[in-house]
């Protein structure tokens, strides 16, 4: 026995399984990742055989969701860990006082501890940076590196507090399950932001996996990896990234191809993200909202924010839209609260004035929608013809691709090279050129917009025969899907573009 022992120890590289499992910053465990597929199928065994015991159940999960936080940000779990226990704490005497100012208090007390962190890890550096110009002797800033997802999980604790205060939900009474709620790995470093009203009531369910959700999860994780692997990593490292390193070097007609992939790119990459985290949660029994609903079928700019990142813009209207009056002020301060609103939406995206450009851009077209349709007599009751629903669709996805350019650029700079570009040396004959030359990123994005504008009943129909597909039959249509993946991903792993907010 030892023997064997001793030949299976010579044969495993102790040293290279500890570095392949420890944190290595910039290489965070991500969903279409190996690494995570092989811990994901242990941990599914376990969690299986642990569907009867809630308890040991929810420790495991905990204990897998830290460690998967671990392998993202490293020592700054225990961030997360300690917001897990002051919230918990002071929800618990949120929920135990009746005294209005003691519970303003508690919720003064967890914004202020939630955002200070968040301002800390996320805008020193800004602040910083901004204050230099105006000093004679520049103040000299440290390292500070910024904890995956913290913008995420500090919204939804804050979210938890508030809504405790407002009486929607009560205080969790085991702090095991406000641990699990804020930890839970699928939507934990890039939503959705899921709110305790949604999760909290799962948790201690037994798990029950009906086979409509077994198909569904394992439809939208292949969508999601689909959509990251194929047609977002692709489209970015073989053309988008060229066009926005130096777009002086290239066409107007280059820069136009270079915004509408980029685009579909943040598009697929980020709803990717989110169709893989509501996809495992379903193959664990936890069903999430919708985080994206075909945006760029929108016809309106306000109808995109309903469609787009959904969570974080219903958490913008119920957070700070609302407790800013939202619309039951008078309608300059309406607008105005729209308009701010959008700003700190742009803000909470990084450190960044390009941000804040950004969602100003976003505030601005919504207020101009708003005025719009005021003039228009607000007229909902009438729908709009097929050609002027054409045409809204095209504007607002141009109006949103604009946005995007903002976003994407490393400065103003690189934004005014774009629109210099494109409106002196748009150069159309080169159209043709450019599909001889990237054939297949031509290809990935044709397909992708293709895809994004088929109606929602074909995904129902393909999810729908997935489900009536018996168990090993899904397991090799899976097992294709990864085999195919492999034949065409790059040979590195490009990480998750909201991984950095």
């Amino acid at each position: 026995m030892n023997d064997i022992w001793n030949k299976i120890t010579d044969n495993l590289d102790i040293a290279r399984l500890w570095q392949l499992l420890a944190y290595e910053p910039g290489h965070p465990l991500m969903f279409n990742s190996g690494l995570f597929l092989f811990l994901f199928t242990g941990f599914l065994v376990v969690y299986r055989l642990l569907s009867r015991h809630t308890t040991g159940r929810m420790l495991f999960v905990i204990l897998f969701s830290l460690y998967f936080y671990y392998k993202s940000s490293g020592v700054y779990v225990l961030c997360l860990v300690g917001v897990c226990f002051s919230d918990y704490l002071i929800g618990r005497l949120l929920g135990r006082t009746t005294v209005a100012w003691r519970r303003k208090l508690c919720v003064a007390a967890s914004v202020v501890i939630n955002m200070g962190m968040l301002c800390y890890f996320k805008y020193t550096s800004l602040i910083v940076e901004t204050l230099n110009r105006f000093l004679n002797e520049p103040i000299t800033l440290w390292d500070i590196a910024l904890p995956i997802g913290i913008s995420f999980f500090t919204f939804r604790s804050v979210s938890y507090i508030v809504d405790i205060y407002r009486g929607k939900i009560a205080p969790v009474e085991r702090v095991i399950d406000y641990v699990f709620f804020l930890t839970f790995f699928p939507p934990l470093v890039a939503g959705p932001i899921v709110r305790a009203t949604e999760l909290v009531p799962q948790i201690r369910r037994r798990p029950e996996v009906t086979n409509a959700m077994f198909a569904e999860g394992l439809f939208l994780l292949m969508t999601g990896v689909f959509k990251k692997v194929v047609l977002s990593d692709y489209i970015s490292s073989n053309f988008v990234d060229r066009i926005f390193d130096a777009p002086s070097l290239y066409t107007g007609v280059e820069n136009l191809m270079g915004v509408y992939g980029y685009t579909l790119q943040i598009y697929c990459d980020f709803s990717g993200y989110s169709d893989m985290a509501i996809g495992i949660a379903l193959l664990l029994g936890f069903r999430f909202p919708a985080n994206f609903d075909s945006p760029y079928q929108s016809s309106s700019i306000t109808e995109f924010w309903r469609r787009w990142h959904i969570t974080l813009s219903f958490w913008l209207r119920d957070y700070l839209y609302i407790p800013l009056g939202g619309n039951r002020v008078p309608l300059w301060r309406n607008y105005f609260n729209l308009f701010i609103t959008m700003v700190i939406g742009g803000l909470w995206h990084g450190a960044s004035w390009l941000f804040v450009l950004w969602g100003a851009w976003h505030g601005l077209l919504l207020v101009l929608h708003k005025v719009f349709m005021r003039l228009r007599g607000n007229r909902k009751d009438k729908p709009a013809s097929k050609v002027a629903h054409v045409l809204g669709v095209l504007l607002t996805f141009h109006l949103v691709a604009i946005g995007w350019v903002f976003f994407r650029a490393d400065s103003l700079t690189v934004v005014g090279e774009m629109a210099s570009q494109i409106a002196t040396q748009f150069h159309p004959e080169v159209f043709m050129q450019f599909i001889a030359g990237y054939p297949t990123v031509t290809l990935a994005i044709v397909v992708g917009y293709l895809l994004h504008y088929t109606p929602h009943r074909w995904a129902e129909g393909v999810c729908g025969v997935l489900e009536r597909t018996p168990l090993v039959g899904k397991a090799v249509v899976f097992a294709l899907f990864i085999f195919l993946v492999l034949q065409v991903r790059s040979s590195e792993l490009v990480p998750f573009i909201y991984l950095q907010f």
